[in-house]
């Protein structure tokens, strides 16, 4: 392990620091200062294109490829020397538009050319044009391309174990006390089927961004340029970076939709930190074996444990990217006035809120990956608690007019361990129909599911994505 990983203040830099790579160039500063310098670069390209802006454009071949250059193919190296600048400059989006000018003065175009396009780059902007599109781009990308496709894994992985175990049967607990059964895969499936509803919201929260000046008025930009339909051109260049646009706004676009896409997040979370508590349960009742690993150690001085540690490693992430998300949508949305610098530092703090959620989702892979359904343990529950076919018995009787079922019911089996002897011989003496005393006698706890082996398939062949 490098020293350098040992003395970085977050684990997601440090212990954590390889189980995100997968997202670190997208959320890191790095890939704040990337999609800053295309949103600069497209910017530029757009004005050079657009016939009312009469003394700009078209680009000459060298410039265009300088541009797309760097646009297309930004690295750490570009990074740096924007970091570099922001040493002289103390403005980070300051940074950004010098570093694309002297990469214009490298281009090769000549000197006459690069006159005209220099006052172009970040062309009637206030810096928090160049962000609010950055951050769009930044949650859009993320949503995409890592957010989702680790959320379907998870629930892939769980439709997958809801399906095997669609008639397992197994015992309920409401109130932590035992209740009618259910069956494993049902439970499974009752996870996916809240996370699916969760997941379309969040894909379908709009990524939101503006391009309208310091105050919103597109002040600058008509004093340049009165003749120019200045929302028109706005709207054109947003939604040509496939971002919807926002008319409406002061200096900042107001970020109530990151706020909903943080909220929409946050209520994923939840129910993963919901599911990461009930499994823990369930290994602990010892209805999940879970496979071990000959080089883990569960504890320190007792030999014997496997810890369920990986779904415990999950509800803590999750928790504190749940604090962090909730903060976002609480916070983002209020600025003093037109502006202030508040939203700043917490924006900054997205990737680390989505990174925290994203290594909870490959811990909940891992446990899940381990764990194996144990039939005997869950058959062997059921069979000691025969008590839980009081509500069947309780409810034929009220079909047939037994008023006082229920409480007949609860003097037979509150809090107390029936044997099947005892329940048998006491619907044997009920005064309801034989065919009814029959189906009674007949059943047992484990066959005591009701529809929910049906209810797990027909979810199962309805959702799949």
């Amino acid at each position: 392990m490098a020293s350098l990983e040992l003395t970085n203040i977050s684990p997601l830099d440090g212990r954590y620091a390889r189980k995100c790579d997968s997202f670190r160039e997208l959320f890191s500063e790095y890939g704040l200062i990337r999609l800053r310098t295309l949103t600069e670069i497209r910017w530029i390209q757009f004005l050079a294109e657009r016939p009312e802006i009469g003394n700009f454009g078209p680009l000459s071949a060298d410039a265009s490829a300088c541009l797309n250059q760097l646009a297309d193919a930004f690295g750490t190296t570009d990074a740096a020397r924007a970091k570099e600048i922001e040493q002289t400059t103390n403005h980070d989006v300051k940074a950004v538009e010098y570093l694309i000018a002297e990469a214009l003065e490298n281009s090769g175009a000549d000197s006459d050319e690069l006159a005209v396009i220099r006052p172009f780059v970040h062309f009637a902007c206030t810096s928090e044009d160049i962000n609010n599109i950055a951050y769009a781009l930044m949650l859009r990308e993320g949503r995409a391309q890592v957010i989702v496709p680790a959320l379907t894994q998870v629930m892939d992985k769980l439709r997958s174990m809801a399906g095997d175990n669609a008639a397992q049967p197994m015992l309920s607990r409401t109130h932590g006390q035992v209740a009618s059964p259910t069956t494993l895969g049902k439970e499974l499936a009752n996870i996916v089927a809240r996370l699916e509803r969760q997941l379309h919201g969040l894909e379908q929260v709009p990524t939101l961004a503006k391009i309208n000046g310091a105050v919103g008025n597109f002040n600058a930009h008509v004093a340049a340029y009165p003749e120019v339909d200045w929302p028109a051109l706005s709207r054109a260049f947003i939604e040509s970076l496939g971002l919807e646009w926002n008319p409406y706004t002061t200096q900042i676009e107001p970020h109530d939709w990151i706020a909903e896409y943080c909220d929409a997040l946050a209520r994923i979370n939840t129910i993963l930190i919901d599911a990461s508590r009930d499994i823990w349960n369930y290994i602990s009742i010892g209805y999940f074996r879970q496979l071990e690993l000959a080089t883990e150690v569960g504890s320190s001085t007792m030999p014997h444990k496997v810890n369920p540690i990986d779904f415990e490693n999950a509800e803590g992430n999750l928790g504190v990217a749940n604090a962090l998300l909730r903060h976002f949508a609480d916070k983002l949305p209020v600025s003093r006035w037109q502006r202030d610098l508040s939203d700043s530092t917490v924006l900054r703090n997205l990737g680390v809120a989505i990174g925290h959620g994203l290594l909870a989702c490959e811990s909940l892979l891992a446990g899940l990956g381990k764990l194996e359904p144990d039939a005997e343990r869950m058959d062997a529950d059921l069979d000691g608690n025969w008590e839980v076919l009081g509500e069947a018995i309780q409810t034929v009787m009220r079909k047939h007019g037994r008023g006082d079922a229920y409480e007949q019911l609860k003097r037979l089996t509150r809090g107390a361990q029936v044997s099947p002897e005892t329940l048998r011989a006491f619907v044997r003496d009920l005064d309801i129909p034989d065919e009814a005393k029959q189906r009674l006698a007949s059943l047992s706890p484990a066959g005591y599911t009701g529809l929910a082996a049906q209810l797990t398939r027909k979810f199962l062949e309805s959702n799949k994505r």
